[in-house]
């Protein structure tokens, strides 16, 4: 399971689903930028929702791993990582996360999701934010 930074993790959302790079954002309010990001390098499995609230990251029960396991055998060697969530996307059940990737990698820091000409040091833009006028 992912060891998160200290913060306010509550609204999540899909930033990148590429091949080769799945990515999830997360803050207490995704309107403006994201404070955290989970880098799933090289994924074999997602099964996500692409907005959800409040995860609880857990252990993945027998099935996922079965699950895991049938996308894996198309692809070769188990990954690396696994990674099982619950979490709230406004129905009354909750739903659940599973996302198998090669690598994860957690990085924190402020990604803007408006175009903002000064960027600090760490600080960074959405990867669809372009200038105005582009």
């Amino acid at each position: 399971m992912p060891e998160l930074p200290a913060g306010s993790w509550w609204e999540w959302d899909v930033v990148s689903s590429a091949p080769e790079l799945f990515v999830l954002g997360a803050d207490f309010d995704l309107s403006y930028h994201h404070g955290l990001e989970l880098r799933f390098h090289r994924p074999v499995f997602v099964q996500c929702p692409e907005y959800f609230l409040d995860p609880v990251f857990r252990a993945a029960t027998a099935a996922e791993a079965e699950r895991v396991a049938g996308a894996v055998g198309a692809v070769g060697g188990w990954p690396e990582v696994v990674v099982a969530f619950d979490c709230n996307v406004g129905e009354a059940a909750p739903a659940a996360g599973l996302v198998a990737a090669r690598r994860l990698e957690v990085v924190a820091g402020v990604v803007f999701r408006y175009w903002r000409a000064h960027l600090e040091p760490g600080q960074r833009r959405a990867p669809w934010v372009r200038p105005p006028g582009e």
